[in-house]
């Protein structure tokens, strides 16, 4: 129960799972109709957007639909959608800084993008300096590399019983969120996940740099790699030596020049470490108070999804990392089995997206054996 799908549209008509297939036969996907609400004279109805301002009710309007399509009325609607919107709120670590500090890229037609086609360029053009500004230089030009990244479906269904429905009514009771908060909470894990563990989400061909691709953190073929030599949860690990790491991490950074600010993601077993006297002589001040000293470092975050004796030291710039958006966390009617189960489905249309300039470099260190 609530298994997250990945959803892929592709060129020449490739889709896998069945919203990517929907949206392939019916050549759209409009969350208006998927979303059917039953009015006070019994029919159904269904909000179309109609241009303008998206945060102003006059850019819609409601119109009458098919008399048999529909089962939650407006206000139960309104009960699924606080509660997936209360669970988009609950923190998860890598994805809500890069919303928080601005890294996303909105997709303004996110159900007709299947790829994001974007460029990274090598370090072009050098100054000339001469007393009279006449001599010439040969002529230098910027380089593109064009890349592909998949935008990928992201969605868990879920389905409310009929019977269940009506009690509710009858009771006068608030309709039971429990299933659209477990789906709205894997579908940000996945996005989580696809952030920080070595999982291969590829699809399709990939270029001669393998850029056609989601990436990781973890699994980019151009971050800077540092080996850990010593977990940091061993006894003989010292304060010192943890910040001597984290500095050579910044070190690599800058290296390739990638300058901050930086951000330090830990996994769940080093958090308690980080707790810990510096040493003996400074008593009071911890680990992670002597690391936060170091320039250009913002914070430290635990991160559960990390796996274990990985660390991170990343550049939150949009140049290193950011958030490509088409659609957030929606929720819609799929269909009914009968007359007894209607099923719903909670998707969202986001991915991460790891990136490096034509040179291979990025701002991405990992610490790891």
């Amino acid at each position: 129960m609530f298994e997250t799908n990945i959803d892929i549209l592709g060129k020449g008509g490739y889709a896998q799972g069945d919203m990517a297939k929907h949206i392939m036969n019916s050549g759209s996907l409009n969350v208006g109709s998927m979303r059917p609400f039953l009015g006070r004279d019994g029919r159904a109805y269904m909000t179309i957007y109609n241009g303008g301002v998206p945060t102003s009710p006059s850019s819609y309007k409601t119109v009458p639909i098919n008399a048999n399509a529909g089962t939650l009325r407006r206000d139960e609607w309104k009960q699924l959608d606080d509660a997936v919107m209360a669970v988009s709120r609950e923190r998860l670590g890598g994805i809500d800084d890069l919303i928080s500090k601005g890294l996303v890229y909105n997709l303004s037609n996110a159900m007709g993008t299947t790829v994001l086609e974007w460029h990274d360029v090598n370090d072009a053009f050098e100054a000339n300096v001469t007393m009279d500004a006449v001599t010439r230089k040969e002529g230098d030009r910027v380089t593109f590399q064009t890349n592909y990244l998949p935008i990928p479906i992201i969605s868990v269904d879920y389905e409310i019983n009929s019977r269940v429905l009506a009690a509710s009514r009858n009771m006068g009771n608030p309709l039971d969120t429990t299933s659209v908060e477990m789906a709205t909470r894997r579908i940000r894990e996945k996005m989580e996940n696809m952030l920080f563990t070595d999982i291969d989400f590829a699809w399709g061909t990939t270029d001669d740099r393998s850029r056609n691709k989601i990436y990781s953190y973890l699994n980019h073929p151009d971050i800077n790699l540092q080996t850990l030599a010593v977990h940091w949860d061993d006894s003989p690990k010292t304060g010192a030596q943890i910040v001597a790491e984290v500095a050579d991490m910044k070190q690599l950074n800058i290296n390739s020049k990638h300058f901050g600010p930086y951000m330090l993601y830990i996994p769940t077993n080093y958090e308690t470490v980080l707790d810990l006297d510096y040493d003996a002589s400074t008593p009071g001040t911890t680990i992670r108070e002597r690391i936060l000293k170091i320039d250009k470092i913002e914070g430290i975050k635990v991160i559960d999804s990390l796996p274990a004796d990985h660390v991170l030291l990343v550049q939150m710039t949009s140049n290193v990392v950011r958030l490509v958006r088409g659609m957030g966390i929606t929720n819609v009617e799929w269909d009914t089995e009968g007359k007894f189960i209607t099923k719903y489905k909670v998707f969202t249309i986001q991915v991460p997206q790891i990136r490096s300039d034509r040179n291979g470099a990025t701002g991405i260190v990992l610490l790891a054996e």
